[in-house]
């Protein structure tokens, strides 16, 4: 549609867009036969995408379709886009419908789709960017179960990214709801981030229609219509074509011009088309403005600034006049076929604001943006939308601004939008200041990116530090810096100075005699960098002031004492005296936050190498559910993969593997997930446990090339990993060799527990194979003697078992006899799985054969339970040569099995009990026994714990 028209009431017909309407048409035939899909609609400026997308919608059926075009000045509005777009069918929906559809999706999502409204929860609590993804996906589906969706967004270029990021979301996880999102995009210009838009419209769900200018047919119609004269002449409709190319909104403009100038469409005034063209629009707009009085032209100039559909009261106050005088001003812009129909002001096309805009300097373009910033301020608006006028304009003068920026942040972290906050605290760090007042900023600006990129947040807080005088925020500053180099890769060895800063600044306040609160928390980092970097060191005098007495109340004492369990732990003092520590550090534990660091994570370590797992896997739930609260994306992803080493530590393969799935697949905005290789630490051993050696070494060959000059913590226990994958491999050399390495980094920061670092009893195992006998027993007894100090009962028991393995004769079964008995009294099944193993080949060897078939089914139930597939295909090779017989795959039944191996290919419960002629009950009872005897957690792991346990078990003879 043009700006200029005078000679219609409405836009001109669409005119050579058939192809792209009957392609429009099958996209949505293929949402209502139950697909999922995108159509986007892409195209230069001025191309018709609008007046083509609003033309079908007008026309399309069966939908109940959502409209809304995006702004440049709402790209920084967090999740904006999503509440134009849900909001409406939200409101409008009956209050009893209204509770049915929000049931379950979490406080943020309402208060994204009305921050007004009286919502439950806390208004203060910061949202988790998945959940709160997974919320809006639940309101579309229920939307869309009630009549097929169609969201059409208007200029993606300009969606902001939360909003992105949830279609981008939305479309790959709709799986068959009827779901249909439309997009129009300028050619040349992406929505950020660029990888969701590539997700967004991925040939695998979005059909991209690229709109081409019009053949000269389409433009003779158009002359026609637009001149009333049913034949123009040829000649004419040939010329028109190439001043404009076929581009349909300079195409209009120009016929409208020429119109106006006086042409007919003759041969005789064909060469007068040369005259206009496509200069001449923004001359005619500025000229239509001026054509109207002093205040059409100050209407113009606020609505350009302001933006379409701005409330006549706040234009009156930007033009600094009364309503009445806008409304006038705008009826005759209106008449000069500027303004469009309708009570809300809006221009007929994005071009009259580009043309408005274009007579004012850069400099003046800014003052107006800063006088618009300070009305919405006074007029009460919400801060974000203050926030894009600051932004647009620059330096703001006066203290409000960076008061607004900061509160924008704020509530764009609480909507679960960090990337957001993180826009507007770089804008408020430019706004006049004190030196202190920047500083905070800058932690504030450390805070948010923590929460999705922990390289940012060591920027902002290493220069937050150059600036803060407050103790306590310096401690904050570098609890932060701390945090985030934990979960960075490489570990932090990245800083050298952050042992520095936190020694100097634990050393000023206990000289001063200051915070001890301070003084503690650093204490408790200084401990923590001691551990991931032997190097570090600390001076006495600090060490006293430090002090935790018996009593523990504060935070800071807690930290420590954390600290100082886990250290215990790793030297090998005895399990009774770590556990009284952690019990006394984690007793009323206050929330989790970056304050906090390293309570949490030292008591969750130390738990874990406890062997104490119920415990770890409470605490893992209580720390998610806390960051979801808080937005904490990275620190949630972090929790994913201790939650991967604890079922790893019960020995549940299966359950293991899909908990670090969800893990390596959870979304990341920048770089890789936290512990990416204690992530594939895991993954590896899982795979073995699978079977599946060249996984394994695919995933350890992204790993084997780090520099271990002074490697992170993770590096020894990746090296444990690989040494049993090269094992398998069947280079025992090899593996030895990296198990001696390991142990050499386990010693040098200062790990003496066998729970920690059990590299004699791998090596062990290993040196028998060999045929290193004697080396075997050593390392076997060795391990058995630091185990028996520890007093934790899963690591004696692994030690007696490589002892038992390592000794010959009566006396070796009666040492694997013993580890039987004492795994049995721990979580640890796949190890006594292992034994079992062990126990039952010694048994026969003495010609035991009934004794060895009751061990070796045991230890192969066990396995099979567990998912440990590789140990399972050993135990049942073993039982066959003791005369073990066996019945049927895994341990399901074979209706557990039919209704499951369907189930993982797919197929929805009500197809399954159609397809075996069974009630939909019968379905459930059968997948509900799967999952538990598989030990997932349902349907999406199915695939992967059928094939692990694709063994046999053992006959009950």
């Amino acid at each position: 549609m043009g700006p200029v028209q005078p000679g219609h009431e409405g836009p001109l017909p669409l005119a050579g867009r058939a192809t792209e309407l009957a392609a429009l048409d099958e996209v949505a035939e293929e949402v209502l036969a139950g697909q999922t899909r995108v159509v986007q609609l892409a195209g230069n400026a001025g191309m018709g995408k609008s007046a083509l997308l609003h033309h079908w919608l007008d026309g399309v059926r069966r939908f109940r379709d959502v409209r809304v075009r995006c702004h440049r000045l709402r790209r920084d509005f967090a999740f904006g886009t999503v509440r134009r777009l849900l909001h409406p069918l939200v409101a409008a929906a009956g209050e009893q419908e209204r509770r049915t559809l929000l049931e379950g999706v979490g406080d943020t999502v309402p208060r994204i789709l009305d921050p007004e409204g009286p919502w439950g929860g806390d208004p203060e609590a910061y949202a988790d960017a998945a959940e709160t993804l997974a919320g809006l996906d639940r309101l579309a589906f229920r939307l869309a179960r009630r009549e097929p969706l169609l969201l059409a967004v208007d200029d993606l270029q300009w969606i902001d990214p939360p909003s992105l990021r949830w279609l981008a979301h939305l479309v790959h996880r709709a799986d068959t709801h009827p779901i249909l999102v439309a997009v129009t995009t300028r050619t040349g210009e992406r929505p950020a981030p660029g990888d969701l838009y590539d997700a967004l419209v991925h040939p695998a769900a979005c059909r991209t229609l690229n709109l081409e200018p019009l053949g000269p047919a389409d433009v003779a119609r158009l002359v026609a219509l637009e001149f009333g004269e049913p034949r123009p002449d040829p000649s004419f409709c040939a010329a028109c074509h190439a001043a404009t190319d076929g581009h349909p909104l300079f195409l209009r403009a120009l016929l409208c011009d020429a119109r106006r100038g006086g042409v007919r469409p003759t041969g005789e005034d064909r060469d007068r088309i040369r005259s206009f063209g496509l200069p001449t629009l923004l001359r005619e707009v500025r000229h239509r403005v001026g054509q109207g009085s002093p205040a059409v032209a100050e209407l113009a100039r606020g609505l350009a600034v302001l933006g379409d559909g701005t409330p006549w009261p706040l234009l009156a106050a930007y033009c600094g006049t009364g309503e009445a005088v806008v409304r006038s001003a705008g009826a005759e812009l209106h008449a000069l076929g500027l303004l469009g129909a309708g009570d809300e002001p809006r221009f007929v096309h994005r071009v009259v604001r580009e043309a408005v805009l274009a007579e004012w300097t850069p400099q003046e373009v800014g003052a107006a943006h800063a006088n618009a910033a300070q009305v919405l301020h006074l007029s009460g608006r919400p801060d974000e939308e203050v926030a894009a006028h600051v932004m647009a304009a620059g330096t703001v003068s006066g203290d409000w601004p960076m008061a607004v920026l900061r509160r924008a942040a704020g509530e764009a972290l609480r909507r679960g939008a960090p990337e957001t906050a993180v826009t507007y605290l770089r804008h408020a760090v430019f706004q006049p200041a004190t030196p202190a007042e920047h500083a905070r900023v800058l932690l504030e600006l450390a805070v948010a990116a923590s929460h999705y990129d922990t390289g940012l947040a060591v920027s902002y807080s290493t220069a937050a530090l150059e600036n803060l005088t407050d103790d306590a925020a310096r401690s904050k500053a570098v609890a932060v810096l701390a945090c985030s180099q934990l979960m960075s890769r490489g570990g932090p060895a990245g800083s050298p100075d952050l042992a520095r800063l936190a020694t100097e600044l634990s050393a000023r306040t206990g000289a001063a005699a200051g915070d001890r609160e301070t003084l503690l928390r650093m204490r408790a980092l200084i401990e923590w960098l001691r551990f991931e970097r032997p190097s570090v060191r600390v001076t006495a005098r600090t060490e006293e002031h430090a002090a935790v007495g018996p009593d523990v109340h504060t935070p800071g004492e807690r930290q420590l004492l954390a600290v100082r369990a886990f250290a215990a732990l790793r030297a090998g003092e005895p399990a009774d005296r770590v556990t009284d520590l952690v019990d006394r550090a984690q007793a009323n534990a206050p929330a989790l936050s970056h304050d906090l660091f390293p309570l949490h994570y030292f008591v969750a370590r130390s738990l874990l190498y406890l062997d104490d797992l119920d415990a770890a896997d409470d605490l893992c739930g209580r720390l998610l559910d806390g960051t979801k609260d808080r937005g904490m994306a990275l620190l949630a992803s972090s929790l994913m993969v201790y939650r991967a080493a604890v079922e790893l530590r019960r020995g549940h393969v299966a359950r293991a593997a899909a908990v670090a799935r969800t893990a390596a697949e959870r979304p990341h905005a920048h770089g890789e997930p936290p512990y990416r290789m204690t992530l594939d630490t895991i993954t590896i051993d899982i795979l073995l446990a699978q079977g599946d050696l060249e996984g394994a070494e695919r995933l350890a060959a992204l790993h084997t090339a780090v520099d271990s000059a002074e490697p992170s913590w993770e590096w020894p226990r990746f090296l444990l990993s690989l040494a049993s994958l090269r094992s398998a491999q069947g280079d025992h050399r090899g593996a030895l060799t990296l198990l001696r390495e390991s142990g050499r980094h386990f010693e040098a920061a200062g790990v003496a527990s066998p729970a920690i670092g059990p590299w004699r009893s791998r090596a062990a195992a290993v040196s028998l194979r060999l045929g290193y006998g004697r080396d075997a027993r050593v390392l076997a007894e060795e391990e058995l003697e630091r185990a028996r100090r520890c007093r934790i009962p899963r690591t004696i028991g692994v030690a007696l078992h490589a002892v038992g393995r390592a000794t010959e004769g009566t006396r070796g079964l009666e040492l694997v006899a013993e580890a039987v008995s004492v795994l049995e009294q721990t979580p640890a099944e796949l190890e006594l799985a292992r034994a079992l193993h062990t126990f039952g080949r010694a048994l026969l060897r003495r010609g035991d054969k009934p004794g060895a078939r009751t061990a070796l089914r045991r230890g192969l139930e066990l396995a099979a339970r567990c998912g440990a597939s590789a140990p399972a295909r050993s135990l049942q090779q073993q039982l066959h040569e003791a005369g073990g017989r066996t019945v049927g795959p895994c341990f399901l039944t074979a209706g557990e099995e039919r209704v499951a191996a369907l189930a993982a290919d797919g197929w929805s419960n009500k197809q399954i009990a159609e397809h075996l002629h069974v009630s939909l009950r019968t379905v459930e009872t059968h997948l509900t026994a799967a999952y538990r005897k598989l030990g997932i957690g349902g349907r999406h792991a199915l695939a992967e714990a059928l094939k692990s346990v694709a063994c046999l078990v053992p006959s009950r003879r």
